[in-house]
């Protein structure tokens, strides 16, 4: 069973409204969306520009009009490719989908598709592309337009997305995905989201999940894209410019909080990552 406490803090979905919108650029909010997880699915449009996306094993570039659906609990990241990125995405529930019903299509369809699948690039190669472009530009409508009535529509759209999906051979509803070998970091990610405002050692990861210190290297940069040493960094820079936007610690008090013992080695990652000092990105967003 996956650690909840150490999966991605952000809440994406209520009992309520269960799903989030979010319209992203890179760099202006943040220069990447490191390695991560969570219990709901995720639907991402490329807007503008280039886009590495990696889901569990697979790295996709993904290019504008690209689609990307990954699966619950699976380990993706966004990173850019190029100046400037502009994607739409929006994170939901199973429930959506109408997972928790009885009746047969919710046993035999809906709830075995999250097993069918870790993720799908979707490209203007696809046999269904314009039906699938259509109808993903429908479910991020209704998620910006965010209201009872269009919540009706956009689970009739997610339904919709998932038939041509399955339809297509993308889904396989009768299938069990295979554990991907990047699931052998995830304990170690888990470590670095609960520990990230302490001392971490690449000793203490690589005992995390019973590898040796350089095989443990490799497989990381391997999953996640880059070094250990600069996903710690970038996981204690992304928490820093949280603290930054919803407090008003003072940038020596943020600094220690989010694992930097130095206010310089701080305030040169930050701008190194940020493109702005700590001070500047408070006043921006």
């Amino acid at each position: 069973m996956y650690n909840t406490e150490t999966e991605e803090k952000r809440k994406h979905s209520s009992r309520i409204v269960p799903f989030s919108c979010y319209r992203c650029k890179l760099p202006d909010y943040f220069t990447s969306v490191p390695l991560h997880w969570h219990g709901e699915f995720e639907l991402s449009i490329i807007q503008e520009g280039c886009i590495e996306c990696i889901c569990g094993d697979v790295k996709y570039l993904m290019r504008e009009g690209d689609i990307v659906i990954v699966a619950p609990n699976v380990l993706h990241a966004m990173y850019p490719h190029g100046e400037f990125q502009r994607y739409d995405t929006v994170v939901f529930s199973p429930d959506m989908l109408g997972a928790s019903e009885n009746d047969r299509s919710a046993a035999e369809c809906i709830r075995p598709i999250a097993d069918g699948f870790c993720a799908i690039h979707v490209t203007p190669a696809h046999t269904y592309y314009n039906e699938l472009k259509i109808t993903a530009d429908n479910i991020i409508s209704c998620a910006i337009g965010n209201t009872a009535r269009l919540d009706m529509l956009m689970k009739s759209e997610l339904l919709r997305l998932f038939w041509l999906l399955e339809n297509s051979g993308d889904i396989d509803c009768r299938a069990h995905s295979e554990v991907n070998r990047s699931e052998v970091i995830r304990p170690a990610l888990e470590y670095i989201a609960e520990n990230y405002g302490d001392n971490i050692t690449i000793d203490k990861l690589a005992e995390t999940v019973h590898l040796s210190k350089s095989y443990f290297m490799s497989r990381f940069r391997q999953a996640a894209g880059v070094s250990a040493v600069e996903y710690i960094t970038q996981y204690r820079i992304r928490a820093a410019c949280s603290v930054l936007t919803e407090s008003s610690k003072t940038v020596s008090e943020i600094s220690f909080e989010c694992g930097f013992r130095n206010l310089s080695n701080f305030n040169r990652a930050f701008k190194r990552l940020m493109g702005c000092t700590p001070n500047e990105y408070r006043k921006k967003i």
